[in-house]
């Protein structure tokens, strides 16, 4: 097996970047092959029941991606329009999920820039948060979505808890986009189960981070994975025979999940070479990715794109993705072309130089 073709050593630009270990792939040929349509796969429903178990949930779906699990979970919690969805203004359910809000929900966005400009507190909610007082001009706030990580950045623990005890005392459901949930837990130490007291619902993909082909788990009660369900195949997310994906996704939890670690250690260090080279971030470098703050410290993306294909790297500018195939030598490279890159777009004083970070080309 040559290392191009199973690693994704050179890859910066998302950790969807991943490439299946072998490992994986021979453990799809012994999946079992049931229609999971009709529940009928095992293991299927044991990678469900996993995932359940680790958040204390009672029961897991699983669906193709976090943009399923996110707008069905979503979908579910919303009963009577109209009805509002309060979140960061930067959320992958609000930024990069094709108007599914909008689309799916018939719901109206509430997004919120936090005040402290890195994770949103309980003041940043109650700030914003519309209350259902009968007032017909308005779309009362009826969920509220927290991403855990957002941007790289760790909520902190007791904030969320802050959070999670205001919604219940004012029934407000609190959803959790956990596309990367266990770079969250990883590094704050927090365990899933305590990320399952605080939320009522949890997307938690598989494909990122860990390294999975395909998939994320939404976990919740049996009563709203049984509606979610419903939605699920409405939008055309019934999968039958999953139980092959189902077993590389288990695979890939055994396998990464204790690598993480390192990963995160990766971009800490590239973080602090380009703070050591003059290069403003955006936020702080809690896990696995490292922001450029692009209007501080801009960097022409052509010129980027040229630099780092000479260096034998991929990357989009302002965002830098680590994962846990990303080895030292692409680590050095990296490092060596961004500064390049940042050094050679001051010296050409381009002043207006216009950068993409984390668009419509990178939305995962």
């Amino acid at each position: 097996m040559s290392r191009s073709k199973y690693s994704a050593r050179n890859e910066f630009r998302s950790d969807t970047f991943t490439t299946p270990s072998r490992a994986m792939l021979e453990a799809a040929l012994d999946a079992s092959v049931g229609d999971a349509v009709y529940d009928e796969d095992d293991d299927t429903n044991e990678l469900q029941e996993r995932i359940a178990q680790l958040t204390g949930k009672e029961r897991g779906l699983f669906c193709v991606s976090g943009t399923l699990a996110n707008q069905i979970g979503v979908r579910t919690h919303l009963k009577e329009p109209p009805y509002s969805i309060l979140c960061d203004h930067r959320a992958h359910i609000y930024v990069h999920e094709a108007a599914g809000l909008a689309m799916l929900s018939n719901a109206m966005v509430v997004p919120v820039k936090p005040s402290n400009g890195i994770y949103l507190t309980l003041e940043d909610i109650q700030e914003h948060f519309i209350v259902d007082d009968e007032d017909i001009h308005s779309a009362p706030t009826k969920l509220i979505a927290l991403e855990n990580t957002v941007h790289g950045v760790v909520h902190p623990y007791e904030e969320l808890v802050r959070i999670s005890q205001w919604c219940k005392e004012n029934k407000i459901p609190l959803h959790c986009d956990g596309a990367r949930l266990w770079n969250a837990s990883v590094a704050s130490g927090v365990t899933f189960k305590q990320y399952g007291e605080i939320f009522d619902s949890i997307s938690i993909c598989l494909s990122k981070s860990i390294g999975a082909p395909i998939g994320s788990v939404l976990v919740g009660s049996k009563q709203f994975i049984k509606k979610a369900n419903h939605y699920k195949k409405q939008c055309g997310g019934g999968i039958r025979q999953s139980g092959p994906m189902a077993r590389m996704a288990m695979v890939a939890i055994d396998e990464n999940l204790g690598k993480l670690e390192e990963t995160h250690r990766k971009a800490k260090e590239l973080a602090d070479h380009l703070v050591a080279n003059g290069i403003a971030l955006n936020e702080p470098p809690d896990t696995n990715f490292v922001f450029i703050d692009v209007k501080k410290s801009p960097i022409d993306n052509d010129l980027l794109m040229e630099i780092a294909e000479k260096h034998n790297v991929n990357v989009w500018a302002g965002r830098i993705a680590f994962h846990y195939q990303v080895d030292d030598e692409a680590l050095q490279s990296i490092k060596t072309a961004i500064v390049e890159a940042f050094e050679q777009t001051k010296a050409l004083d381009k002043k207006n130089v216009v950068t993409k970070i984390y668009n419509t080309t990178s939305a995962e």
